[in-house]
């Protein structure tokens, strides 16, 4: 077995300054651009530029669609474990009683460093597999409250295929439908991961910021997922709402 590749005089100060630039990206915030990021870090242009590229070929960065800027990429997102979270005793009671409301599944997902957790699935009904809800969020409404919050949601997106007939795929069509949901604060999908289930999410936001920190979801039948189900989606909301403060 051979040893650790020993580094050569200039790799430690090349691999400083990467760790410089990724950690400007996260303090700017996504859109910041090569010129900012050379000005704050007093790096040259020339030197900047390089290592974006770099960053973007291996994935920690992407350019944004319309070559605005940067933001943190996939493997960027994977460097920070999300923080985990139990609810506590009022989050439970909430919850509980939307449970009570309704005859179908509630889970409730908290979103971290871009990646999704199950923290409360419904104990009554089955649950999303969490591999599966990490791995595609495309495919689940709660999924597409995390996609719908980032500045390019293809860096949380390792592939997309399709589960059903139904699976929206088109990167196009994907785009319309996120902006949807950042739109109408909520997410839904008819049958796109299994034919007869769907589910519709709404985001819990932190009072003071406004930052997602967590979804509540409903999931039942497909074609009833699929009606316009107006008191069901207050019902969501009015939980949402009280559920922000209990877990900002």
């Amino acid at each position: 077995m051979t040893g650790p590749i020993p580094l050569s005089g200039r790799q430690p100060k090349a691999v400083r300054s990467a760790l410089h630039v990724l950690e400007e990206v996260v303090a700017a915030g996504p859109g910041v651009t090569a010129k900012e990021i050379s000005e704050s870090l007093a790096m040259p242009q020339a030197t900047t530029y390089r290592i974006l590229n770099l960053l973007v070929a291996e994935e920690y960065l992407v350019r944004l669609p319309d070559l605005s800027g940067f933001a943190l990429g996939r493997r960027a997102a994977r460097l920070a474990l999300p923080a985990t979270t139990v609810l506590n005793t009022a989050a439970r009671a909430v919850v509980d009683h939307m449970r009570a409301q309704t005859r179908w599944a509630v889970h409730v997902a908290w979103f971290a460093a871009g990646q999704i957790s199950l923290i409360d699935p419904d104990p009554d009904h089955p649950a999303p597999d969490p591999s599966q809800l990490a791995r595609f969020p495309y495919a689940f409404a709660l999924g597409r409250l995390l996609l719908a919050e980032q500045a390019d949601w293809r860096a949380l997106v390792r592939d997309v295929r399709p589960f059903t007939a139904r699976t929206v795929t088109s990167e196009s069509e994907l785009d319309r439908t996120l902006k949807a949901v950042a739109r109408d604060g909520l997410a839904r999908q008819c049958g796109e991961f299994r034919e007869d289930r769907g589910c519709i999410a709404v985001p819990i936001r932190g009072p003071r910021d406004g930052r997602l920190v967590a979804g509540i979801a409903l999931t039942g039948p497909a074609a009833r997922i699929a009606e316009p189900n107006e008191e069901i989606i207050k019902l969501l909301r009015d939980h949402a709402a009280r559920l922000a403060p209990l877990l900002a």
